[in-house]
């Protein structure tokens, strides 16, 4: 017999939930069945982010460093995507050029003589401003400031591997605790940085030290997201295949808690069971390779 040839089998939230009501042996019937089994499901979710790494939700983040003047630099930004804010103030010609970024950007020349201040914007997303000010006798004064996209912020769980770019040259640097960079003596030195500190609130930021030298330093970063809601019967988890069977079997222990008491005790062995094959198997493999000491090695 021909096989199916087909690989795209999932689950929709609206099937995940039926599976999970007849596992405890019970039937989907009204609204608010679906609506806490919804419930159940994002604190399931929320409970995954709290047992460790997903690597589904891992991404790359690429912040390029501000520094406002030869003695001022911006030592921390918002984790995740930001928009760049840049205000020059200057009573002559003043021509921004804006680079890179997800989508093209056409620059812009703005010319207000006799103005006081010119404020640009541009979308989020990682770009390089460049100022050129023409006809001015003496320097301008230029602000750097980053905006967060909030809703993209906020999904933040924590920081990875973080590194300094500088000419296409990629240094690690080290993670520090809140109680390191309290006690670090002068925070505003300058220099490529070498250390960060990551405040994790609810809108998570990235501090850096020492602080930028240049405006062209980047900040690349791994971060760990939360996983997407489950917001309707419609859609599809974001979760890999491979933990669909961890997922039912978790929002059937969710839902016998509320619903059928008599089964918990099974039905919480089997997720605990189905979490674990998935999570150990959603892991890298890479070699290992252990080289001893020459203090471990015998010379008798």
């Amino acid at each position: 017999m021909a096989t199916s040839g087909s690989v795209d089998f999932n689950l929709n939230m609206a099937d995940i939930t039926e599976e999970a009501f007849e596992r405890c042996g019970l039937e989907l019937r009204t609204g608010y069945d679906a609506a806490t089994a919804r419930r159940s499901l994002n604190l399931l979710f929320a409970e995954w982010a709290n047992r460790g790494l997903n690597l589904w939700t891992i991404d790359e983040i690429n912040q390029t460093v501000a520094q406002l003047s030869s003695t001022s630099s911006v030592p921390t930004y918002p984790v995740g995507t930001i928009t760049l804010s840049v205000a020059s103030s200057t009573s002559f010609s003043v021509g921004e050029t804006i680079t890179g970024g997800t989508s093209a950007v056409t620059a812009e020349v703005i010319t207000k003589p006799g103005s006081t201040s010119m404020t640009i914007t541009v979308p989020s997303g990682i770009f390089t401003v460049s100022e050129t000010i023409t006809g001015s006798s003496s320097a301008a004064t230029t602000t750097v400031s980053a905006v967060p996209d909030l809703a993209d912020t906020q999904a933040t769980v924590d920081v990875l591997e973080v590194v300094i770019r500088r000419d296409n040259s990629d240094i690690g640097i080290t993670r520090i605790n809140r109680s390191d960079y309290l006690n670090t003596p002068d925070k505003t030195t300058q220099g490529r940085a070498s250390q960060y500190y990551v405040d994790r609130l609810i809108t998570p930021t990235i501090t850096i030290w020492p602080t930028p030298e240049n405006s062209t330093d980047q900040v690349i970063y791994y971060r760990v997201k939360r996983m997407q809601d489950a917001d309707a019967g419609v859609n599809t988890s974001d979760i890999p295949f491979r933990f669909l069977p961890c997922l039912t079997a978790g929002l059937a222990y969710y839902l016998s808690v509320k619903k059928a008491p008599e089964r918990i005790g099974i039905l919480k062995n089997i997720y605990e069971e189905e979490f674990q094959r998935a999570a150990s198997e959603d892991g890298e493999r890479t070699a290992l390779r252990l080289v001893p000491t020459y203090s471990s090695l015998s010379l008798s």
